[in-house]
């Protein structure tokens, strides 16, 4: 019970890191990545599982 805590707790500071770091890209970094900023929260939800 304690390990999945401890992991659902990870997940989430997983999403959160991510999702801080492709906010700060210019759209033109995003662009070279291939997203656009509605692309920003898809890809942070999918950091989490």
């Amino acid at each position: 019970m304690f390990a999945d805590l401890v992991g659902r707790l990870a997940a989430w500071n997983d999403a959160r890191v991510t999702r801080n770091a492709l906010t700060r890209l210019s759209d033109h970094e995003l662009d070279d990545l291939g997203l656009t900023r509605n692309d920003i929260d898809v890809i942070a939800r999918r950091a989490r599982y």
